[in-house]
C-alpha cells in the first residue's frame, strides 16, 4: 500500500497525457508501415506474375511434338496461378496496353502491336507477340519477343489520414526475347 501511495504522489499525470499523444502516432506510423510493405508485397507478385506470363509465351510448349506456340489460355492461367500462390484475385487484373512498336518496325509507323483478346473467365492481360524488346531510337537492331502486362488495384486502410480508402493501381510488365 505504501507502494502505490509513493507512486500517486510521485506523478503529475504528465506521463498520461504524454502517452495519449504519442500512441496514437506510433499505432499510425506501424499501420503505415503494413499498408506500404503490402502494396510492395503485392507490387512484386504481380511484377512476377507478369514475369512468369512473358516466360510462358516465348518458351515452346512440347519440344518433341512440333514446338508449338503456347496459347493465351496457357499463359493467362500461369499469370492467375503465379496471382492465387499469393492470394491475390485473378479476377481483379485489368488490361494495360503498353505501347509497344512490333519487330523490325524502326519508326514505329504501324501504330503500337494490339493486344491479344483473353476468355472473359481469364485475367484480363495484355500479351503482344513480335514486339520490339529495344529502344526504337537505338541504331542498332531489336530484338523480338512478347511482352505481357497488366494492372492490379490495391486499398490502403489507413485511418485518421487522407489515405483512408484511398485506391492505386499498381501495374505489371513484363517483356522476354523468344528462343531462337
Amino acid at each position: 500500500m505504501q507502494l502505490w501511495k509513493r507512486i500517486a504522489a510521485e506523478t503529475s499525470g504528465a506521463e498520461i497525457a504524454e502517452a495519449a499523444a504519442v500512441l496514437p502516432l506510433v499505432f499510425m506510423l506501424i499501420l503505415g508501415i503494413y499498408w506500404f510493405g503490402r502494396a510492395y508485397n503485392i507490387y512484386a507478385t504481380i511484377t512476377h506474375a507478369a514475369r512468369e506470363g512473358a516466360r510462358v509465351a516465348v518458351v515452346s510448349t512440347c519440344g518433341t511434338c512440333g514446338n508449338s506456340a503456347s496459347t493465351r489460355t496457357e499463359i493467362a492461367d500461369r499469370v492467375a496461378q503465379a496471382l492465387l500462390a499469393s492470394k491475390l484475385d485473378p479476377a481483379r487484373v485489368t488490361r494495360v496496353a503498353p505501347a509497344n512498336c512490333a519487330c523490325g518496325d524502326i519508326a514505329c509507323s504501324g501504330g503500337p502491336v494490339p493486344c491479344e483478346s483473353v476468355s472473359p473467365g481469364e485475367p484480363q492481360i495484355c500479351i503482344q507477340h513480335n514486339v520490339a524488346l529495344t529502344p526504337a531510337a537505338t541504331s542498332t537492331p531489336s530484338s523480338c519477343g512478347v511482352a505481357v502486362s497488366f494492372q492490379y488495384p490495391y486499398q490502403f486502410y489507413l485511418p485518421f489520414t487522407s489515405l483512408n480508402n484511398q485506391q492505386i493501381v499498381l501495374k505489371a510488365y513484363s517483356q522476354m526475347a523468344g528462343e531462337e
